[in-house]
């Protein structure tokens, strides 16, 4: 039986953590521009020193929040979905987590659409977000690839084609949630209406 990590290692990527998330929080209030030692030691209360310490250099700390942002948003999605459920019910809930509804989602995408900016200068942020789509996509195609096996995605629909517009659409609507240029609730609604028009419910399963 594995027991929780305990002592320096584990109070090390506490601490780590706890910069991350401090990280997170002053990319998504002010961008990623805002993003110093001293701004970030601000944040999660602690010295400019705590924060070199953990983290030398600017973009080790960027990078460890990256992680730490994806992490946090595929946590909340596995605690959404709970054990099994269907591809349909899973796709719907991969995808409208992209949509800000609420301070968790409004938070994340602000933070991933400042790393998409950054990404466009940075080549480690732009190969790390390379990594997460391919993962991403991955994850997506495989639900529709399920959903063929269960008769409710159209055969002649390439699963990795089909994640790639999925996801883009949702993030698209994302960008303009945030922007104010769409409401969030219609943003939903165009998604949910994508994901019926290639995904008919396979038996037994409801959206």
């Amino acid at each position: 039986m594995n027991t929780p990590t305990r002592g320096p290692g584990a109070e090390h990527d506490q601490r780590r953590r706890q910069i991350a998330d401090a990280v997170l929080a002053v990319a998504a209030e002010r961008g990623m521009a805002a993003v110093s030692q001293a701004s970030v030691a601000a944040r999660a209360g602690v010295s400019p020193g705590r924060v070199q310490h953990y983290f030398p250099a600017k973009h080790q700390m960027i990078e460890a929040a990256f992680d730490r942002g994806n992490a946090l948003s595929s946590a909340r999605i596995a605690a959404k979905t709970g054990p099994g459920g269907g591809p349909r019910r899973l796709l719907t809930t991969v995808l409208t987590e992209l949509i800000p509804h609420d301070d968790a989602t409004r938070a994340h995408m602000r933070v991933r659409q400042a790393f998409t900016a950054l990404a466009l200068s940075d080549e480690a942020i732009a190969r790390r977000m390379r990594e997460e789509y391919a993962r991403f996509h991955g994850q997506v195609a495989d639900l529709l690839r399920r959903g063929q096996d269960e008769g409710g995605v159209p055969r002649s629909l390439d699963p990795a084609e089909g994640a790639v517009a999925l996801v883009a659409l949702a993030e698209g609507l994302a960008y303009y949630v945030l922007v104010g240029v769409h409401p969030a609730a219609a943003a939903r609604e165009r998604v949910l209406a994508e994901i019926a028009a290639l995904h008919a419910p396979g038996p037994g399963e409801r959206n």
